[in-house]
């Protein structure tokens, strides 16, 4: 699969392991940044990243940020794009399966380095399960 990872400062070291996560497993990742944990305007990086999964260039994307929701908030304002912010595999197997979520959000400060391994592999298997809920995306996306 092809996966867009950003990050802001607070969100980097995160990203890092992720980006380590998804090559073992084989996934293309290209990262737009940022390269450091020096600080930095989120938006630069994150709108980027919702952008190309809009225009079809990557399957999903990841976001990642202190809480990650500023970075939620960036995603989600670009049209074709349905980010949600995830803080366990729960959370990130509903996105998939009730929403289609194709941005990942996850929040550095919030979710333990440990947990990030689940998160993803339950949000990159988990399929979108259609019917009602198709509709309302395409009636979301419509707007």
């Amino acid at each position: 699969m092809r996966i867009a990872i950003g990050s802001d400062h607070a969100g980097f070291h995160h990203k890092a392991r992720i980006k380590d996560i998804l090559a073992r497993w084989g996934h293309d990742v290209t990262d737009f940044g940022t390269n450091s944990d020096e600080s930095v305007d989120y938006p630069k990086f994150i709108r980027p990243v919702a952008l190309a999964v809009a225009l079809g260039e990557y399957e999903r994307g990841i976001v990642l940020g202190g809480s990650g929701n500023g970075e939620a908030i960036v995603a989600n304002r670009v049209p074709g794009v349905r980010c949600t912010l995830c803080w366990n595999v729960e959370s990130a197997r509903y996105a998939r399966l009730h929403n289609d979520a194709n941005v990942l959000s996850i929040g550095e400060r919030l979710v333990p380095a440990a947990d990030l391994e689940p998160i993803l592999e339950v949000w990159l298997e988990t399929p979108f399960e259609g019917g009602r809920h198709q509709r309302r995306i395409e009636q979301i996306d419509a707007v």
